[in-house]
């Protein structure tokens, strides 16, 4: 899970060797929430107009880890 969504930030900013994605455990709802970091001049690359992009990056995130059974969030920091 952390793989995907290394490789989606990476394709969108243009310093992909500063997306850096912390997974925090499982919280008591069973939820695990991955922090997503990129460099300052690429947050507006990652969150996109009115948030589509961050929505869309949250859709394939939820839908892989519905495919493997577990619920994730994704924070954008």
């Amino acid at each position: 899970m952390k793989e995907l969504l290394v490789s989606i930030a990476s394709g969108l900013v243009e310093n992909p060797s500063e997306v850096k994605v912390v997974e925090e455990e499982p919280n008591e709802a069973g939820v695990i929430v991955f922090h997503l970091q990129v460099a300052q001049n690429d947050v507006g690359r990652v969150i996109g107009k009115q948030g589509r992009i961050a929505k869309a990056i949250r859709t394939v995130m939820r839908a892989a880890a519905n495919k493997a059974g577990v619920q994730v969030a994704v924070e954008i920091d």
